[in-house]
């Protein structure tokens, strides 16, 4: 009897699958029509948000997409330019919606995880008629495209400060907010007071299956809640979604410490390998770099071991609540075999 191989997926940390702990607070949610604002299980978990990163209030939504989108729609017109990092979430993940549901253009500064105040002011245009005012500073905090980085909180607020200083709102990309505090130690609190809005995701290293929260002042999220409608991220019995949002804000925060020690594992073994590793993990993303990536990925699928291709030649592994230390030393066992010696020019 052949005996199937156990696929270790570290494409991403939104594989994850909801615990039996959190299926059983799925299953027994009270729930209402969140539309009308009548679900509990929603409202608790808009409060819960909203305290935890010190601001007002909070909205519920399906996507992380949609928290960014939603924000920037809020903060700017049609015309408008957003300031964003290199690499930034909102520009190449999201499918070209800055530009084509809000009208904006989006201009990247720096090619690190956060460029300094000097670039971000030497990149804000004059005003006047012949330039497109730019009004928003987006931040993505850590940084998916950089591996997972985490810049200082004094350069953070230097950047905000800047922003102000010449008249932008300020947007907080914070997906993997979490797994910042967790790696720094500074809470999501201290990092969201430097923005007006803050968005965060539930669906990735918390290991809830679907959500994202968008913070800021009430008048703020006010004007996001039409946002949302706008957009169609209305939803109605959502009670069922947000107990595992609440459930994975209780109970799966600090255990992000063992996806960064598992990230840090997979990354010496890589190394030790012979692949070349683009920086040590800060969070629980680690990037390294092949000679053919899309050839990697394809070989590494066929021994059982799921990452993605960032670049024809860098690949992204994530660690997360399904996958254990037990899992990352299997996957090492697999991925040697495709870099039998140091690593050469044109190989895998």
């Amino acid at each position: 009897m052949t005996v199937s191989m156990r696929t270790i997926d570290l494409r991403s940390d939104t594989v994850t699958r909801p615990t039996a702990a959190m299926r059983r607070a799925i299953a027994e949610a009270e729930v209402g029509d969140d539309v009308y604002g009548e679900d509990p299980s929603v409202n608790r978990l808009q409060d819960i948000a909203a305290e935890r990163v010190g601001k007002e209030a909070a909205l519920f939504v399906p996507t992380g997409t949609m928290a960014n989108q939603i924000a920037i729609r809020s903060h700017t017109r049609h015309g408008d330019v957003v300031l964003a990092t290199e690499g930034a979430h909102l520009l190449r993940y999201e499918s070209g919606a800055a530009a084509a549901l809000s009208g904006v253009q989006v201009k990247t500064i720096g090619s690190g995880d956060a460029p300094d105040a000097g670039e971000l002011r030497a990149a804000i245009p004059p005003i006047d008629a012949h330039n497109a005012p730019a009004t928003l500073l987006a931040l993505e905090i850590s940084h998916n495209a950089h591996g997972g980085t985490v810049p200082s909180l004094e350069v953070v607020r230097d950047l905000t400060s800047a922003a102000r200083e010449r008249g932008l709102a300020t947007h907080l990309d914070g997906a993997r907010l979490f797994n910042a505090e967790v790696a720094t130690g500074t809470s999501v609190a201290a990092w969201a007071s430097a923005f007006d809005t803050v968005s965060f995701c539930l669906s990735k290293g918390l290991g809830a299956p679907v959500g994202s929260l968008v913070c800021g002042t009430r008048d703020q999220v006010a004007r996001i809640h039409r946002m949302r409608k706008m957009f169609g991220g209305g939803m109605r019995q959502a009670g069922v979604l947000a107990a595992a949002g609440i459930y994975a804000l209780e109970h799966h925060v600090e255990r992000l410490a063992e996806d960064h020690e598992n990230a840090r594992s997979l990354a010496e073994g890589l190394a030790a390998a012979g692949l070349d590793v683009v920086r040590p993990p800060q969070t629980n993303i680690l990037l390294f770099e092949v000679g053919d990536a899309p050839a990697f990925v394809g070989a590494a699928r066929e021994r059982g071991v799921l990452v993605n291709a960032m670049t024809a030649t860098r690949v992204r592994a994530l660690t997360h609540l399904d996958v254990d230390r037990a899992d990352v030393r299997e996957a090492l066992e697999r991925l040697r075999s495709l870099v039998p010696g140091p690593r050469r020019a044109g190989s895998l």
